[in-house]
């Protein structure tokens, strides 16, 4: 019997209280009010929030190319410091026989790029289907012919297993076929060359290269990129500076997924800067690719759900004890001024 001192919901005898018109607007409009602040908070709640830190990227020991072992594991990770490099790019004018591809030094033409990228993780040279030579050139052909003209270019494609650092990719002309275009060339008096047209065209299509896994939310800056090669001989160097960052990608109630965002800085460098600076660098595709010391993390994550039920609990209490507590000042108010005027 002593503990009903300390009851706070104190009821009211039966028949005391009194239901009214007032009294029920108040309620529908209290009601409605804990409703659209109810399903705001549900909505905040499923809404996901990304989070976005950066920081240093772990420093991991890289390890040589080995023929041999680097294909026994058929998973490829960031933990194992390798990487796989997707390529596919295709040159309209240029036939295979023509073209070569290189790593770090390391050429197709020399026989050691299999060396090191044995098969099935290797580059492979053949002719564009019909799609991919009509992308790679810039009009002028005839759709009769389409078949015949795609004989005389190369699209090389494959993926590679590489080491996490630093390196140079390049797909450029053979020495060979280069060595024969410009034994025909042309000089002046002043002993100038001048390009009759026999040099090959070195303009090519990038249809899309990746390293590694492609963050979800981005963009690939090397994916449908076209080089047009219009200058009066048709043959320069286009080189693309690429930076990558180690991007680590997790959604609710997901793994973390390991993926690299690009930075890419692309440039053409003319035949004759080439002739000028003595460069020994073929025509053709180079690129020059490193990773940035620095990582990125993207969560996207949900409030906490006690969080969120800890709101809920304080809109539906709360807005009823508002709504009391202003109602309850009205309803005295007006009786105080009710008793005035008596």
């Amino acid at each position: 019997m002593a503990l009903r001192c300390y009851d706070v919901f104190a009821k009211p005898l039966e028949g005391t209280r009194q239901r009214s018109i007032s009294g029920g607007l108040i309620t529908i409009l209290a009601s409605s009010a804990a409703a659209v602040l109810f399903l705001s908070q549900l909505f905040l709640y499923l809404k996901i929030q990304p989070r976005h830190s950066m920081h240093l990227a772990d420093s991991v020991p890289s390890m040589l190319f080995d023929p041999h072992h680097q294909h026994e594991n058929p998973k490829f990770s960031l933990a194992s410091n390798l990487i796989k490099l997707r390529m596919h790019v295709t040159f309209p004018h240029l036939p295979c026989g023509s073209l070569d591809y290189a790593q770090d030094g390391i050429s197709e033409s020399q026989g050691l790029f299999q060396h090191y990228h044995s098969k099935p993780y290797t580059f492979t040279l053949r002719i564009p289907t019909v799609e991919e030579y009509r992308l790679s050139v810039a009009g002028g052909y005839s759709e009769q012919n389409i078949n015949t003209l795609r004989n005389n270019g190369c699209t090389m494609v494959g993926t590679i297993i590489t080491p996490r650092v630093g390196s140079i990719l390049s797909v450029t002309i053979s020495s060979d076929a280069w060595t024969r275009a410009t034994s025909r060339m042309v000089f002046d008096n002043m002993g100038n060359a001048i390009f009759d047209g026999s040099l090959p065209n070195i303009t090519h299509y990038i249809h899309d290269i990746t390293f590694g896994d492609p963050f979800p939310l981005g963009t690939n800056p090397l994916r449908n990129v076209h080089h047009v090669i219009d200058n009066e001989s048709g043959v320069a160097l286009a080189k693309v500076a690429v930076k990558l960052v180690h991007t680590t990608y997790q959604r609710t109630f997901s793994a973390p997924k390991e993926s690299y965002q690009a930075s890419v800085v692309k440039y053409i460098i003319q035949p004759e800067v080439l002739a000028e600076q003595q460069s020994t660098l073929l025509p053709g595709l180079m690129m020059m690719y490193d990773f940035t010391p620095l990582a990125v993390r993207h969560l996207e994550t949900r409030e906490n759900w006690l969080v969120f039920l800890s709101s809920l609990v304080s809109i539906i209490g709360g807005v009823f004890v508002t709504v009391g507590l202003v109602t309850g000042c009205l309803i005295d108010s007006a009786k105080a001024v009710a008793k005035k005027i008596d």
